[in-house]
């Protein structure tokens, strides 16, 4: 097995793929600027053999050293989410663009033989009839500065003429779910721990629908692409998650009442977050046997479970979100 590089391999997906890479007996190298107070995982990682490298991905001599004898890359790095990058458009830019654009410039050059690109279902955005899954051919129709960057490094990626790699870029579905690098600020993790907090919870959107996948499942997602025959990936996109895992923001609050009735919840009129996509994931199905296994309704239990067993002593701390 050859050596992978993980950017942003400290991260809520990163330090669960590293997992995955080790298990299956590959170097890993991990490339984190440790942004979100990450250093005791960094730490962890070294203790299991991974190379980590305490650096941004926008300075080229991180990136140069971070390539060295990689045979494949896979680039999570990112100013991840719409408010994140809504808050500093200029660093979005940067990083989510102009960095990843320059990252596979020199992985090409590095003679890294395979780049996987973390890229996001938001890509779709407000879909003309949410009712119908869409799949990788669809319309991409973002409506945020997030999902219009990972479409333009999508675009530039899959169009390179006499690529020097092969070039795989993977929707996701939206992630959740406990892991050592915990996001309090993705949905279903939001939504399961302010009602477990006993809070009121305010939802907007209730009726817009979204794919969820478990952390877990994303980093496995990415293991079975870089384990597939290279004839099946190469210049390819997928949609990873499970189609029968589409739900609305309704939804998720009957699964969590399903399992608490801490909280209570009120549904407000919002407009600032029109996406409204329902996913089809059957290619990465068919193509490659992936299979999720966890659902949401598993993973609003193993999310309790851990918020009464005290593992987020304050789960509502700055380390658990990816902005202030």
């Amino acid at each position: 097995m050859g050596r992978t590089l993980i950017t942003g391999g400290a991260g809520y997906i990163g330090i669960e793929l590293a997992d995955e890479l080790l298990n299956a007996g590959r170097e890993v190298t991990v490339l984190d600027r440790l942004l979100h107070g990450q250093t005791d995982r960094a730490d962890e990682l070294r203790e299991r053999g991974v190379t980590v490298i305490e650096g941004d991905i926008r300075d080229p001599v991180a990136r140069g050293h971070a390539l060295k004898g990689a045979e494949a890359v896979v680039h999570l790095a990112a100013i991840v989410g719409d408010p994140a990058c809504a808050r500093d458009p200029e660093l979005a830019q940067e990083v989510n663009v102009d960095a990843s654009l320059a990252l596979a410039a020199e992985a090409g050059e590095a003679g890294v033989e395979h780049f996987v690109m973390a890229s996001t279902c938001s890509n779709y955005g407000r879909m003309a009839d949410p009712t119908t899954p869409i799949d990788e051919t669809g319309v991409l129709a973002p409506v945020s500065l997030y999902a219009e960057q990972k479409v333009t490094v999508e675009t530039h990626l899959l169009s390179l003429d006499a690529a020097p790699f092969a070039v795989t870029c993977l929707r996701f579905a939206t992630v959740y779910g406990v892991a050592p690098r915990m996001r309090f600020d993705l949905t279903v993790n939001e939504f399961t721990r302010d009602l477990w907090a006993q809070r009121e919870l305010e939802v907007f959107g209730e009726q817009f629908w979204r794919p969820y996948v478990h952390v877990r499942d994303a980093a496995r997602g990415i293991r079975t692409v870089l384990e597939a025959p290279r004839e099946l990936v190469a210049g390819e996109v997928f949609n990873v998650g499970d189609t029968r895992e589409n739900y609305r923001k309704l939804d998720l609050i009957e699964r969590i009442r399903e399992q608490t009735d801490k909280g209570t919840v009120s549904f407000v009129q919002r407009t600032e977050d029109p996406r409204d996509y329902k996913v089809s994931f059957e290619k990465v199905k068919a193509k490659l046997g992936y299979e999720i296994t966890k659902t949401v309704p598993e993973g609003i239990g193993d999310l309790l479970a851990a918020l009464d067993a005290g593992r987020f002593p304050d789960a509502f701390e700055r380390r658990y979100r990816n902005i202030p």
